[in-house]
C-alpha cells in the first residue's frame, strides 16, 4: 500500500493561521468550523482504488455510488487489483451498474497501470502537482474535477483550486455573500492569494455549505 505524507494537526493550525491572516472573512469561517482534515486522515486504499470508486462516483448520489463500488469490488474477489480490474467484462461491470462511458475509463486506467504508462501507486512520489494532472487527465475520460479530488483527498496536496466544483462555488458565494454565481475562471484569479494552501481554502468552502 502506497504511503502518504500526512500533515499533523500542529501544521494544520499553522496553516490555518496563516490563512487567517490572509482573508478576514475566511479567518471567520475557520473559526466557526473543525480543522482542516486534508492530508491528516490517511487513506486505507491504493491510488489505483481511489481512482476507480472516484470515476465510478462522479455525477451519483453517495448511496448509489458506495453499491455500485461494492458490486464492482465483489467482481474483483475482494480486491481492486489492475490486473483484476482488466479482467471484468463489460457485461458485468453494466449489470453492476457501471455506464459504458466509466467502464471504458476504468479499463483505461487499468491498463495504464499494467503497461506502467502511468505508475499509479508511486504518485504519492511525484511532487509536481502539475505531472500527475496532466498524466492522468491525458487518460480517457479523466477529468480536471477527477484528478483534484484525487490530489487533494488521496495525496493530501494542499494547493489544489477545484474551480470546476461547485460546492467550492457555492461555498465561497456565501462566504462572501455574492449576490450572483461566480464564475469558475473569475474565482481562479480569487485564490491566487491563499497560495500554496488553496485546497484547505476550498475545503473550509464545503464546509461553509453544512
Amino acid at each position: 500500500m502506497p504511503s502518504q505524507a500526512l500533515i499533523t494537526q500542529r501544521q494544520m493550525k499553522n496553516i490555518v493561521k496563516e490563512l487567517s491572516t490572509k482573508d478576514a472573512l475566511i479567518a471567520k469561517i475557520i473559526l466557526a468550523y473543525p480543522l482542516c482534515t486534508l492530508g491528516r486522515n490517511p487513506n486505507p486504499v491504493t491510488h489505483f482504488e481511489a481512482l476507480v470508486e472516484s470515476v465510478i462516483s462522479q455525477q451519483l448520489a453517495v448511496k448509489a455510488a458506495d453499491t455500485i463500488y461494492g458490486r464492482i469490488k465483489d467482481l474483483a474477489k475482494g480486491r481492486v487489483l489492475p490486473a483484476r480490474i482488466a479482467g471484468i467484462s463489460e457485461a458485468d461491470m453494466r449489470a453492476a451498474g457501471v455506464s459504458g462511458a466509466k467502464y471504458k475509463t476504468i479499463q483505461g486506467l487499468a491498463d495504464a497501470a499494467l503497461s506502467k504508462r502511468i505508475k499509479i501507486n508511486q504518485l504519492h512520489e511525484i511532487n509536481d502537482d502539475q505531472f500527475i494532472f496532466d498524466q492522468l487527465t491525458g487518460l480517457w475520460g479523466i477529468g480536471p474535477w477527477t484528478v483534484d479530488m484525487f490530489m487533494m483527498h488521496q495525496l493530501g496536496r494542499l494547493d489544489i483550486w477545484p474551480t470546476g466544483d461547485l460546492g467550492v462555488r457555492r461555498g465561497w458565494e456565501k462566504i462572501y455573500a455574492l449576490k450572483e454565481e461566480i464564475d469558475p475562471k473569475v474565482l481562479e484569479g480569487k485564490g491566487d492569494k491563499f497560495r500554496p494552501y488553496r485546497s484547505v481554502v476550498a475545503w473550509y468552502c464545503w464546509r461553509a455549505l453544512s
